[in-house]
């Protein structure tokens, strides 16, 4: 691990390629992960692999996967031979959630708490070990929320007294059309959802296809306004619209 300066890497590393940011990071940092879910950080995992072969990757299971997504997760395992750690939201906070709430309470009262609970608590204590982490965002997933990302920046969300932890955003500008050559060329693996109509994939319940020309987020917590498309993982890095 070498000595890291953040304002040089983000003048350094704007607008470069996903293996540049890689190299970077990974250069860097040996207590680093990427964060895995999509199609888009299966790109990372076989960039990354090429770079360090003991990258640590984690996944989130919130307990609401789709049947197609935890099969996905485990070919990926068995594809690149990698350990994946899967991390799990707080039983106890969930029981009392579902016990107050129902399951379902996100369709009346919106995501946010129910997202809390099962994606971004159990993130916040993995961040908390790490001192980096990889993640897929893309500008063109929410040009509303996540326009002004850069390449590399101090995860404000995440950072804490006398902690600071660092995000890299390797494919920020990339497209999605971008990903998935890389998909097809390299014969990466993919969730079979794809092949249904999905192109963000999320819970079961906060997930359904998207029609043709619709944006990919558009089949995300469908019943909620377009600019609150955000489950909180990277709520605070990006901007809230106005």
């Amino acid at each position: 691990m070498t000595a890291f300066d953040l304002i040089t890497a983000e003048s350094e590393l704007q607008g470069k390629n996903p293996r540049t940011i890689l190299k970077t990071a990974l250069a860097h940092f040996d207590n680093i992960a990427i964060s895995f879910s999509g199609a888009e950080d299966v790109v990372l995992i076989d960039l990354a692999l090429q770079i360090r072969k003991d990258i640590q990757v984690f996944s989130l299971d919130t307990g609401r996967l789709h049947p197609e997504t935890y099969r996905f997760i485990d070919r990926v395992r068995k594809h690149y031979g990698i350990a994946i750690e899967i991390l799990s939201p707080d039983y106890v906070s969930l029981e009392a959630f579902i016990k107050e709430k129902g399951l379902f309470s996100f369709y009346d009262e919106g995501h946010q708490q129910c997202c809390g609970i099962r994606k971004v608590e159990p993130l916040k204590r993995k961040l908390a070990s790490l001192d980096a982490w990889i993640t897929g965002q893309r500008k063109d997933q929410s040009v509303d929320t996540r326009g002004d990302i850069p390449e590399v920046q101090l995860d404000a969300g995440f950072s804490g007294p006398g902690k600071q932890l660092i995000k890299f955003n390797p494919l920020l500008n990339w497209s999605s059309a971008q990903v998935w050559d890389y998909i097809e060329a390299y014969q990466v693996p993919f969730n079979d959802l794809h092949q249904h109509g999905y192109i963000s994939i999320g819970c079961e319940p906060c997930t359904r296809p998207v029609l043709p020309n619709q944006h990919e987020r558009a089949g995300r917590w469908w019943w909620e306004e377009a600019t609150k498309k955000e489950c909180g993982l990277h709520g605070g890095n990006v901007k809230t619209p106005e």
